[in-house]
C-alpha cells in the first residue's frame, strides 16, 4: 500500500518541523511538503496533489478556512484536516462550511494526530475528542427554532442582540472582549445570513422578532 502523501501547512517552524519529523517516522505517511501560509499551501496542493492537507487556522495572507475552501473547490479528492488552537464553534462550524473533513487540536497527542491524517486520508471524517464533545452539546441543545434566527451562531445571535439594543461596534467589542475587527466580522456574518443591506435594517429585523428589550 502506498504512504499517504502530506502537506503540512502551519506558519510556526517549529511546531511544522516537529510535525513533519513525526509524520516521517510513522509507516505509511510521507511528507511531500510544507506551506507557510493558506496562499503556499492552496498552490502547492494544486502543483503536488497530495492525499491531505494538514492546515492551520490562522496564518498570515490567506487563512486556513479560505484556503481549504480553495484546495476543495479545486482538488475535492484532496482531505483537508485542520489543525489547530481554535475549539470555539464560528472556528469548527467554518472549516466545516469549507469543507474540512477533519478537526483536531494542537493539544492532541502525535497519535491522535497521526489517527486523524490516517483517518481522512482513507475518506472519513474525524474530530478531536474536544472538538467531539463540542459538537455533541451543540446538536443536544434545544431545537433552533425556539430562536428566530436559527442559522446566526451563539455568539453571533448574542452580537445580534446588542445591535437590536442599539449599541455600536466599540461596545459590543467592550462587552465581549472582542477586538474591533472581530466585530466587524460577526457584524458582516449577521447582515449576510440575515439578508440585509445596513445595521438599521439589522435593527428592525431583531427588534420585530423580539430582541432587544432587554437593553
Amino acid at each position: 500500500m502506498e504512504a499517504l502523501r502530506i502537506i503540512v501547512a502551519d506558519d510556526h517552524p517549529l511546531f511544522r518541523g516537529g510535525l513533519r519529523a513525526v509524520l516521517d517516522s510513522t509507516e505509511g505517511l510521507e511528507v511531500v511538503a510544507e506551506a507557510v501560509n493558506g496562499t503556499e499551501a492552496a498552490a502547492l496542493t494544486s502543483e503536488l496533489q497530495p492525499d491531505v492537507v494538514v492546515m492551520d487556522l490562522q496564518m498570515p495572507g490567506l487563512n486556513g478556512i479560505e484556503a481549504t475552501r480553495e484546495i476543495v473547490a479545486e482538488s475535492p479528492h484532496v482531505a483537508v484536516l485542520v489543525l489547530t488552537m481554535f475549539e470555539d464553534e464560528d472556528s469548527v462550524f467554518s472549516a466545516m462550511r469549507a469543507g474540512a473533513r477533519g478537526y483536531v487540536l494542537k493539544g492532541s497527542s502525535q497519535e491522535e494526530i497521526v489517527r486523524a491524517i490516517q483517518a481522512v486520508g482513507s475518506g472519513e471524517a474525524i474530530f478531536g475528542p474536544a472538538i467531539a464533545g463540542r459538537l455533541l452539546e451543540f446538536f443536544a441543545a434545544p431545537a433552533p427554532g425556539a430562536y428566530p434566527f436559527p442559522e446566526l451562531t451563539e455568539r453571533e445571535r448574542e452580537v445580534l442582540e446588542l445591535i437590536a439594543q442599539g449599541r455600536s461596534n466599540l461596545e459590543i467589542a467592550q462587552r465581549f472582549v472582542l477586538s474591533p475587527k472581530t466585530v466587524r466580522n460577526h457584524v458582516s456574518n449577521i447582515f449576510t445570513k440575515l439578508q440585509v443591506a445596513d445595521r438599521a435594517h439589522a435593527i428592525v429585523r431583531a427588534r420585530d422578532a423580539g430582541l432587544g428589550r432587554s437593553g
